[in-house]
């Protein structure tokens, strides 16, 4: 999440064709950025889907799939055949280098070698689809955002594969956001009329589109944003350079070019971000369902598992020796660090959360509350087949329990007490005084919900629950964070002086509901009645909304929430 991909790798465009070898990958002009060498060339030509109707960039041939390692001896885990695991230059992976001895293989003294199994992680910037890699036996687990797992399991399945999420490794808190130039734009409504450069298919675009349909925009105003996807070969770089270059009027990006962008266009500004959106973009590492299925490889994946979290404790308590690894290890945090310098790679640190077994715990639900991989994993696999980015749209939907395997958390978990007594206390802390100054700054974005009540009352029916907790509640769950304004809000039929009464009480309604049925701190919501002041649409001109009136009223006829980060 993180954040969800690493700086090098969110890249990932739609997958082309169901093939056993279909795969995509492209270069990220690593030298060229960072070093001043020349940029690699494309693996291939760009080839043309006709079910799909899109373009793939650089498809790799069959034999130009990653290479499958020569067949070890023993068993898998051992000196001879260590559990090969496909990651990418990304810092939320600094803690499994940790745990290996700050190297790519398992060096004698690391924390996975005092567990007694071996992991060679190879690092494949040039992003091979799960299929490649596991038909080639390249590596039997690789890295994968919990937004494109969403999307690459269904053709996983399709090319006759599966594989399972087995931890948690990171999750966004400020390492993705949308960024804005633009004076005029302070919030995500602001963009309607604007452009907007992002890479297509990546948790870029998926953060845009969840933000753009929570928005309190009209469906004409939607239509309005202008997304310039830049060209998946230019990768983030090729974002940062057009907002810098004032190309477009916003941006969204993740570390490190999005704190780079931040640092060279005075003036610009985060609109919406992971800092509040806390709980949207997580990275996970996704293994071969074939090899977890054998009972002789349970431990095998027992000890990735525990490794990798003993190594996000070993890298909270020695932020610089992460450094350390990452540099030793990857030639892309090696050039970033000689050119901007290693604090700048320590600072990126800040952006994420290397998720412990507690976090781990927490995330999937296992201590009570929201399981919010499992609320991700479905809300995305909508966004990406509503855009369009399955290579098979008619791919079924895969429950999204069926894409994590819990064996091996739950088994930590029951070993550590004091993992479950952190993971169900409370990540966030909210109060009167902070909801006050988080409300100083503009509303990030306001989500209007259609919260129905008889006329002139009330009182919540079962069906407004049910929207309350359709629509309202997982938005909130999103923002982990941020602190809510929830304003009631009518049409213009009546008097001004009963409208603003009643929107006041509805709103007040949703908040007490809020509070008992969802456990919402009271300090987190600030309550209004906004009766018919402000409208979301001009009842006097609606076909302006290419609305009619009683849509426009409809509109009008609302519970809003809007969204105030800190």
């Amino acid at each position: 999440m993180r954040y969800g991909m690493g700086p090098l790798t969110k890249v990932l465009l739609v997958l082309i064709g169901l093939g056993a070898l279909a795969s995509i990958g492209w270069n990220f002009f690593l030298k060229d950025r960072f070093g001043g060498g020349a940029p690699k060339a494309a693996a291939e030509a760009p080839a043309k889907d006709a079910g799909a109707g899109k373009t793939a960039a650089a498809t790799p041939a069959p034999g130009k799939a990653p290479a499958a390692a020569p067949a070890g001896t023993g068993k898998l885990g051992s000196p001879t055949n260590p559990l090969k695991v496909s990651l990418v230059s990304f810092h939320g992976y600094a803690p499994a280098l940790v745990a290996n001895g700050n190297s790519l293989k398992t060096k004698p003294g690391s924390i996975y070698d005092k567990l007694g199994v071996h992991v060679e992680f190879v690092i494949n910037d040039d992003i091979p689809t799960l299929t490649t890699l596991f038909e080639s036996k390249a590596a039997q687990c690789a890295w994968r955002t919990s937004d494109f797992w969403a999307q690459e399991q269904p053709n996983l399945r399709n090319s006759g594969h599966d594989g399972r999420a087995v931890v948690i490794v990171d999750n966004t808190q400020g390492g993705d956001a949308v960024i804005a130039r633009d004076p005029a734009i302070q919030k995500v409504e602001d963009l309607t009329g604007k452009s907007v450069a992002l890479l297509q298919y990546t948790p870029s675009h998926g953060m845009l589109i969840d933000a753009i349909e929570s928005s309190s925009m009209t469906a004409r105003a939607k239509k309005q944003v202008k997304t310039v996807f830049i060209k998946p070969e230019e990768g983030t770089a090729g974002v940062r350079a057009a907002f810098v270059a004032g190309n477009v009027d916003a941006a969204v990006l993740w570390d490190p070019d999005l704190s780079l962008a931040l640092r060279d266009v005075k003036g610009s500004r985060a609109i919406y971000s992971t800092k509040t959106a806390t709980n949207l973009i997580y990275d996970v590492m996704v293994c071969d369902q074939r090899e977890l299925s054998k009972p002789d490889n349970e431990a095998l994946f027992q000890k990735f598992h525990d490794g990798w979290l003993e190594g996000v404790t070993a890298a909270r308590a020695n932020p610089d020796n992460a450094v350390e690894a990452l540099v030793a290890t990857q030639e892309f945090f090696k050039l970033l660090a000689g050119k901007e310098g290693k604090p700048f790679v320590k600072g990126l640190f800040a952006n994420l959360v290397w998720t412990d077994l507690a976090d781990n715990a927490r995330i999937l639900g296992l201590v009570g509350g929201t399981n919010h991989y499992e609320r991700v994993y479905a809300r995305f696999d909508e966004i990406y087949r509503g855009a369009g980015s399955l290579a098979n749209p008619k791919s079924p939907v895969i429950p999204p329990q069926e894409s994590y395997d819990y064996r091996f958390v739950k088994a930590a978990l029951a070993r550590n007490t004091a993992a479950q007594e952190t993971a169900a206390k409370p990540t966030q802390t909210f109060t009167e005084q902070g909801r006050k100054e988080a409300m100083t700054a503009p509303a990030a974005v306001t989500k209007p919900v259609s919260v129905t009540f008889a006329s002139g009352s009330s009182e919540l029916s079962k069906r407004a629950q049910q929207v309350i907790d359709k629509e309202m509640v997982p938005f909130i769950e999103n923002n982990g964070r941020a602190y809510f304004e929830l304003s009631g809000h009518t049409d213009s039929v009546g008097s001004a002086a009963a409208n603003q009464a009643l929107s006041l009480s509805r709103a007040k309604a949703v908040a007490a509901y809020l509070e008992k049925q969802w456990e919402i701190p009271a300090a987190r919501l600030r309550v209004s009645g906004q009766g018919s002041g402000k409208p979301l649409c001009d009842e006097n001109a609606p076909q302006s909304a290419d609305m009619t009136l009683d849509e426009c009223r409809s509109l009008n006829r609302s519970t809003r929430l809007a969204v105030f980060g800190r």
